[in-house]
């Protein structure tokens, strides 16, 4: 089998920018994915008692669904807001995009801690929750694919999968500051003090975290890649015209590929504790207990798959990834079911195992898979169609799955057959695609690729024919 794996380069020491860089997309994905996993876990615990009462008072299990609709209503705007982010990503840099992202995303999340329950202003109160709800998906559609750029696009080349990791690890540290948040409140407070109003808490915190977060990504500086382009090609076409003339199957395979794992995700970031909460009859602090062991299982794995995306290439990392994850989708749920916390906990640590090899390289993956000048457009259009595709509605599919046929393994064969579609996906990508330079070269045969015959401007220092090679030595 030929190798995957990038060119040996000389040993490279991780500079202060870089430390930066790494810094700022870690904490911005880290505040997107706490947004949403407080949301996530309000919609397993709380939302369907305060939001949709009348369903529930009719019929809990289908205000249940309803309430994990909500969860997933957000995702179908997340296109519209990676469409609009890549545009802006694209044409004017990836870092005022991800600091507008950042604002977007927290005042939603910190509006909804204030907002009224349907008992006080009757269905505007839903209508409200939705609306914020949209907000956050339209933000979120962008926050991604600009933090993974920024961090693949300032790697060595041989460390692309481990510094494109970064990002990724937010997804875990985002779910663990959630659940330690639900879980202190839970403890700390009577289950009515909690449904009464300790649950609008870590809503209102989000707005800490936006202040940190903005703090340091104003001292990021903007990505080489797009300084580069900058100066190469100013061109008067869209961006995102360009994307799906030319790159429109990068963008299919860029959304199958992150389904399976997206879908899987929502089972640990909310399902799972539902699950044990309100049909094994475990208490809410056991539940949280085992999301967080996943959450640290998730965070390891994650890391483990960015380094070794970099050393045995990222779509055998990928495959190995999925392959446990169809292995284990039927038999975990024999030990969910004995709500044995243990085993319980044991059973999504596991399962994160393949999580973690199958987003790990995701940005080092989608940023080699796009060109420069459509590469912000393409990975968040990918991103976000995956995360419709995958974990919008999962936790609604799985609960539709549960009622229908009242054997929870129903579930486990939903998450198989979407994992394979997405392990085959990864099949179609291609090899070539690892190590390749993401800087000056990629820009200059892309330029003259549309503009046959035409002058390109030299970059100062480098030669005006032929392709230009980066003279930063770590690519």
């Amino acid at each position: 089998m030929a190798s995957t794996t990038a060119p040996a380069t000389p040993a490279h020491t991780m500079t202060r920018e870089e430390r930066k860089v790494l810094a700022g997309t870690l904490v911005g994905t880290t505040i997107e994915w706490y947004d949403f996993f407080i949301y996530a876990q309000a919609a397993a615990f709380i939302l369907a008692a305060h939001f949709f009462n009348p369903l529930g008072a009719e019929n809990a299990q289908l205000a249940q669904v309803v309430s994990w609709a909500s969860l997933g209503i957000s995702f179908l705007f997340r296109p519209l807001g990676a469409i609009v982010a890549g545009h802006i990503g694209d044409r004017f840099g990836r870092k005022v995009t991800l600091v507008l992202t950042l604002f977007g995303m927290g005042a939603a999340t910190t509006l909804i801690g204030v907002l009224p329950t349907y008992e006080q202003i009757g269905i505007t109160a839903p209508i409200l929750l939705v609306l914020l709800r949209i907000l956050q998906g339209f933000s979120a559609g962008g926050e991604w694919g600009g933090a993974a750029l920024m961090s693949v696009e300032h790697a060595p080349v041989n460390k692309r999968g481990l510094y494109g990791a970064y990002p990724q690890i937010g997804v875990p540290i985002g779910m663990l500051m959630a659940t330690l948040f639900m879980f202190g409140l839970s403890t700390a407070l009577t289950p009515q003090q909690f449904e009464s109003w300790g649950w609008r808490i870590p809503f209102l915190f989000s707005i800490v975290l936006i202040f940190v977060g903005w703090l340091i990504r104003r001292s990021v500086d903007e990505s080489p890649v797009f300084l580069a382009m900058q100066q190469r090609a100013k061109e008067s076409s869209a961006p995102l015209g360009q994307l799906f003339r030319s790159n429109w199957r990068e963008v299919v395979l860029a959304a199958l590929i992150f389904a399976g794992n997206n879908a899987a995700g929502y089972l640990v970031i909310a399902f799972f504790a539902s699950y044990g909460t309100k049909v094994l009859h475990m208490s809410r602090p056991e539940t949280l207990v085992a999301s967080l062991v996943g959450g640290v299982g998730w965070l390891i794995f994650t890391m483990l798959g960015g380094w070794m995306s970099d050393k045995i290439g990222r779509r055998l990392t990928f495959q190995i990834g999925y392959a446990i994850i169809i292995l284990w989708a039927v038999p975990m749920w024999w030990l969910l079911n004995t709500a044995s916390l243990p085993l319980f906990a044991l059973a999504i640590f596991v399962l994160t195992i393949g999580l973690g090899p199958s987003y790990g390289p995701q940005s080092a993956m989608y940023a080699e898979m796009f060109p420069a000048r459509v590469r912000y457009s393409g990975v968040s259009i990918g991103y976000a169609l995956g995360s419709i595709i995958g974990g919008a509605f999962a936790p609604m599919i799985a609960e539709l799955l549960l009622a229908r046929t009242g054997h929870a393994w129903s579930i486990g064969v939903y998450i198989a057959l979407i994992s394979l579609v997405s392990f085959i996906a990864v099949c179609f990508v291609r090899k070539s695609d690892q190590g390749k330079d993401l800087h000056v070269a990629e820009v200059h045969e892309e330029y003259l690729r549309t503009h046959p015959g035409e002058h390109v401007p030299a970059v100062a220092g480098e030669p005006e024919e032929g392709p230009a090679v980066a003279s930063d030595p770590r690519h």
